[in-house]
């Protein structure tokens, strides 16, 4: 590997320690649907703990007994349960959580500064949570700064190959008027960013990310590698359909792009859900959003016809890896699923 002693970012497919989640313990994210997200929740942590271990961030001691009876009623392996004490804003510990690197069997965690995706005021709490896991794991923890200033940047916006490429979106990063992270920050600002803290020495910009994302344009939602030189993307057939004409742009991008090493990525094509629209509102449901553990990928699925041929393509994507479904029909009301409530901490 080209990288030498630098710090990486492993990719996802990677040994991993375990996955660290957050239990909903407010409705607020998901209004009128609290309750089934929580069961929802509670299936979701027993898939992670029949094949590694799971670290649960708990509001309070309550909540803990509340979830350790629900576990237990649902037959999952509490011994690969661990959980965290700590009141969080929100759920979403893909972006909250830290982003842990690696260099050769060293481990440090970073602070990429969570704003709330630069659109909600209420992330104070979700700030702490980097410090507290980086406490638990017994890891030092960095804060990202470029040129003198605290940078902002969500798992959900970068997506890599652990050899030195990462995807994102010009919409999340390069948009200077809609939810702004990093004023003034240039594509070739945030490569040096990737370089210095990931080990990423080539980067692959995409267009627009799927309507209905209140990110504005995370990765997770549209492109993930699924190995070292094979990316899948969601495509929209349906020529009327809001996502078409961006999702179109995207694979044209991808068929021209190149990696680490010069060579042509593999695409595949992943098909989109049919548009869900809950209180008059489209939610971003896609199958891109689905979380790979040690043995296992885990895929959100939305009752739709095409859920089975997202499978059969993830299945054909990960050989040697069990792919199972997971319905996400209710956890989508909250504008994510099952990779963006997660974060893995590589081993």
């Amino acid at each position: 590997m080209a990288m030498g002693d630098a710090w990486r970012f492993p990719a996802e497919w990677e040994k991993q320690e375990g996955i660290l989640l957050c239990f909903p313990h407010n409705g607020k994210d998901w209004p009128g649907k609290y309750g089934a997200v929580q069961w929802a929740f509670v299936e979701f942590i027993k898939k992670i703990a029949s094949l590694e271990k799971v670290y649960i961030i708990v509001a309070n001691q309550k909540l803990q007994e509340r979830l350790q009876a629900m576990l237990l009623k649902a037959d999952v392996d509490v011994n690969h349960v661990s959980y965290i004490l700590h009141k969080s804003n929100r759920s979403w510990m893909r972006d909250a959580g830290p982003i842990v690197v690696k260099r050769g069997n060293q481990r440090k965690a970073l602070n990429f500064n969570f704003n709330g995706w630069a659109k909600y005021g209420n992330f104070k709490l979700d700030r702490h949570i980097p410090r507290v896991m980086a406490s638990v794991l017994n890891l030092e923890l960095e804060q990202v700064t470029y040129k003198g200033r605290s940078i902002t940047l969500e798992g959900g916006a970068i997506d890599v190959n652990g050899m030195g490429t990462l995807l994102t979106t010009e919409e999340c990063l390069l948009d200077q008027e809609v939810q702004v992270r990093n004023p003034g920050l240039s594509r070739s600002d945030y490569e040096a960013i990737f370089k210095t803290y990931l080990g990423v020495t080539n980067t692959i910009w995409l267009g627009e990310g799927i309507t209905g994302d209140d990110t504005h344009g995370h990765i997770d939602d549209l492109a993930r590698f699924v190995n070292a030189d094979t990316i899948v993307t969601v495509v929209e057939t349906r020529k009327r359909d809001a996502n078409y004409k961006a999702l179109q742009s995207n694979l044209k991008r991808l068929e021209n792009a190149r990696l680490e090493n010069g060579a042509k990525p593999k695409i595949v094509p992943l098909p989109m859900p049919d548009p869900i629209v809950f209180e008059g509102i489209r939610l971003p449901a896609s199958y891109a959003n689905f979380l790979i553990l040690n043995k296992a990928v885990l895929v959100p699925t939305f009752n739709d016809s095409k859920d089975a041929k997202a499978l059969n393509i993830l299945s054909s994507c990960f050989k040697g890896r069990q792919v199972i479904p997971i319905n996400a029909i209710d956890l989508i009301w909250g504008f994510g699923t099952l990779h963006c409530l997660s974060q893995q901490i590589p081993e």
